[in-house]
């Protein structure tokens, strides 16, 4: 498998979406709670079964590369209000969808879901339990932070119905850690991977970054040879996008001290071909799964989806977004809640949902998301599919796609046929740039994007 082509890679590196939507986040504009709760009726017209999202946003303290939105806070006191708010939320929420609806994932980011006392999320987690229809086969998994986990609080996430796990990491050597203020010991991610196992979760992840201050191809060597002996399920190896600018933390962080470009890609060329080499399936873009776990599976039977958390093995949830500035996607809409405290509490005390912008999606919108889905998730598009599905002449439909894709072709990182277009093994680190030519809302965007590779 030849993925990795230098000259390829220098080419086409562009800063673009990650596509973890379509209309990417940042095309969102208003959308009304009246257009809200209308899509939630559409939504159980259709008894899709649903995803929960909550999010969680404190930190005891930052990490300088951190471009989410968080709260930073030592005073475990702001947890409790917060429970509050997020109760009423649920509340809300859950009276809006049929009873008899399926939750087949539900999922805990950050911020630290691990803020909260071990009594806090189990008492969530009962919450939305009372409150929606739990499959009793669902994924239900939550971001934790390895430093100062123990195992009784591993028990109370078993406890709280949690199966998956996914645990910060990014590097193991302690000079980048420091570099990035997240010194985390690799005594600690192992008694917490071992403690998970032995409490019988079904998936550990994970996460890794590439690109962090005082890296090398030979630090992070190191830190991969750590990454082997803990075997996750799953990894993530995101690549570092340093916008100053835009994320105030990361304005800590000494430019001079990250890696040049060129050393950026030997660490992600090196640390792509080690995992294949530990038997790991590339997923895409900066996912790696084991064989036997339910994400390279779901690839392999062609249910694969993408989604604000990355990549998913059920593609057909409407997902409930709850907590602080989290994105919700029901029926034919987007939404997203106010990324201020004091506003998402304001809401919630005056009897309505937080929501604060968002976006309905026209016939344009699912024909180009359905066939991005389909690049991004399984590397090939059934053209013929698509055409029946929407009533479209595909060539005409794209034409204005066509050209850069011949070019595509001609570098072999696509393959066209009349009835398909197969990414080749050269354009799967690239398939963000194959997406980019079907993404009617780029030309017209001036948000920032990290870089493709």
């Amino acid at each position: 498998m030849e993925l990795f082509d230098i000259d390829l890679i220098n080419k086409y590196n562009r800063s673009g979406p990650r596509y973890t939507s379509y209309p990417t986040a940042n095309n969102f504009s208003e959308l009304s709670l009246e257009d809200y709760k209308q899509q939630s009726v559409l939504s159980n017209r259709r008894k899709t079964s649903i995803s929960l999202y909550c999010h969680i946003p404190f930190c005891d303290t930052v990490c300088y590369y951190c471009g989410c939105n968080k709260v930073v806070t030592k005073d475990k006191s702001r947890a409790e209000p917060y429970i509050d708010a997020l109760f009423k939320e649920i509340e809300m929420q859950s009276s809006l969808f049929d009873k008899e609806r399926l939750v087949e994932q539900m999922h805990f980011g950050g911020g630290t879901p691990t803020f909260l006392s071990k009594e806090q999320i189990i008492r969530l987690s009962n919450k939305l339990q009372q409150s929606f229809n739990f499959s009793p086969n669902g994924e239900y998994s939550i971001e934790i932070d390895p430093r100062g986990i123990d195992e009784d609080l591993i028990e109370s996430l078993a406890l709280a119905r949690f199966n998956r796990i996914s645990l910060g990491v990014q590097d193991f050597d302690l000079k980048v850690q420091k570099a990035v203020n997240r010194v985390q010991s690799f005594k600690q991610t192992k008694a917490v991977v071992e403690i998970s196992r032995k409490n019988g979760f079904k998936s550990i992840s994970i996460d890794l970054i590439y690109g962090l201050p005082r890296q090398s191809k030979d630090t992070f060597k190191r830190t991969l040879e750590k990454v082997k002996e803990l075997r996750p399920d799953r990894i993530s190896l995101f690549n570092y996008a340093h916008l100053p600018e835009l994320f105030k933390p990361q304005r800590r962080i000494v430019a001079e001290e990250l890696p040049s470009p060129s050393e950026k890609l030997n660490i992600f060329q090196y640390s792509l071909e080690y995992l294949i080499g530990l038997g790991y399936i590339y997923i895409g873009m900066d996912h790696f799964a084991l064989p036997d776990d339910p994400l390279a599976i779901a690839q392999s039977e062609g249910n694969l989806y993408r989604n604000f958390q990355g990549y998913s093995t059920h593609s057909e949830c409407d997902i409930v977004g709850l907590g602080l500035s989290s994105i919700g996607q029901v029926a034919d809409s987007f939404s997203q809640n106010e990324k201020s405290l004091e506003k998402y509490y304001q809401a919630l005390d005056s009897g309505q949902l937080p929501i604060n912008k968002g976006l309905i999606i026209n016939q344009d919108d699912k024909i180009r998301r359905a066939l991005i889905m389909e690049l991004i998730c399984h590397f090939e598009v059934n053209i013929s599919r698509l055409e029946e599905r929407y009533s479209i002449k595909f060539t005409n439909y794209f034409a204005d796609s066509f050209e850069k894709l011949v070019e595509m072709q001609n570098d072999g990182l696509v393959e066209l046929k009349s009835d398909s277009i197969k990414v080749m093994d050269r354009g799967k680190l690239l398939v963000r740039n194959i997406c980019m030519l079907f993404d009617s809302y780029l030309e017209l965007s001036d948000a920032s994007f990290s870089k493709t590779i």
